[in-house]
């Protein structure tokens, strides 16, 4: 393991309320070409259906704009999110992708559908679900594989390419199906906090090499709010608790202007529920967020982590990459 985990940033392509969808797709460029210049290693788009205020729904479609907009960080789905899709329809897409930047694309699937069940029946092909998850995996594995004799059904483009299969996760299951597979893994701390140190472990402990990987190699996603200052980080936040209340009161998820308080927005078991959804938020100044990251990787082995980053201003927003490069620029993780 690196005296540091590489820094990775998943992105939702979130509109600020009043905004269009072209003005925050551009603002998602712009912020991957912040992260690019900072020597972020990844840049994810995370695929979400039916949900007002989410707009990386075409999640291939982004990752191609995004990497025509960038040079050299790695751009792929965090996740694409296979029970919705056709594997070789996916493996067409991102043989695509990778034959228009040869080896920048990655592939992270999640058997969620990123929605809610009514969407997801209609996203759905013939009923089926995340049962068929681990044979949709090997599906896709071979279609981005090598071309085998005979072969009747083959992706073109997409056969040879080797695209990387990430497996994402929020329990036990994926880690268990990374490990067996010898495949890399991310586990999505930035929504489901309470497993990953089991998730993690399941993995490492688990892990058989592969073709793919001879050494296990496992990701953590987590929230953060870096800011100038703790007082800053604090007031910025509450554009994050807004949407994430949204979200379990089944409103739009529009990114809101930070609040001075949230008093009056919530009551006690809202404010419970948000926090406890954001329990492995960072929060506050480069040494702050070093400080938290050290606690948090005191006891789990990753080889990178990945921040979801929800703050209201685009250029506040492209800041907080800056000062969380300096984390790792300056070894504060570990040090």
């Amino acid at each position: 393991m690196p005296d540091c985990p590489d820094y990775s940033l998943l992105e939702l392509a979130s509109v600020r309320e009043g905004d269009s969808v072209g003005t925050t797709l551009a603002n998602s460029v712009a912020y991957a070409q912040r992260a690019e210049k900072l020597g972020f290693k990844r840049f994810w788009l995370a695929e979400h259906h039916n949900m007002e205020g989410i707009s990386s729904s075409a999640t291939s479609v982004l990752i191609g704009h995004i990497a025509g907009k960038t040079k050299s960080i790695r751009v792929g789905s965090g996740g694409v999110m296979l029970p919705n899709h056709p594997p070789l329809v996916i493996a067409e897409q991102f043989g695509t992708l990778e034959s228009l930047y040869p080896g920048r694309i990655d592939l992270g699937l999640g058997r969620a559908p990123g929605t809610d069940p009514v969407t997801a029946r209609a996203l759905r092909r013939d009923g089926l679900g995340a049962e068929q998850f681990p044979e949709d995996v090997a599906r896709l594995q071979s279609l981005l594989g090598p071309l085998q004799p005979g072969q009747p059904v083959r992706a073109i483009p997409g056969a040879g390419t080797n695209v990387p299969l990430w497996l994402l996760g929020s329990s036990l299951y994926s880690a268990q199906l990374a490990a067996m597979r010898g495949l890399p893994y991310a586990f999505a701390g930035h929504f489901a906090p309470r497993l990953y140190r089991e998730a993690l472990r399941v993995y490492r402990d688990n892990f058989q090499p592969s073709e793919t990987l001879e050494q296990p190699y496992a990701m953590l996603a987590l929230p953060a709010v870096p800011a100038d200052s703790v007082q800053e980080a604090e007031f910025l936040a509450t554009t994050s608790y807004q949407r994430i209340l949204a979200l379990f009161r089944g409103q739009p998820l529009w990114m809101k202007p930070p609040v001075n308080s949230m008093d009056g927005l919530w009551n006690a078991g809202e404010k419970a529920s948000v926090k406890d959804f954001l329990g492995l938020q960072l929060l506050g100044d480069a040494e702050t967020i070093g400080r938290q990251l050290r606690h948090i990787l005191s006891d789990i082995e990753v080889e990178e982590l990945m921040f979801t980053v929800d703050i209201y201003d685009p250029e506040t927003r492209r800041h907080a990459l800056d000062i969380l490069a300096q984390t790792r620029n300056a070894g504060l993780a570990l040090s």
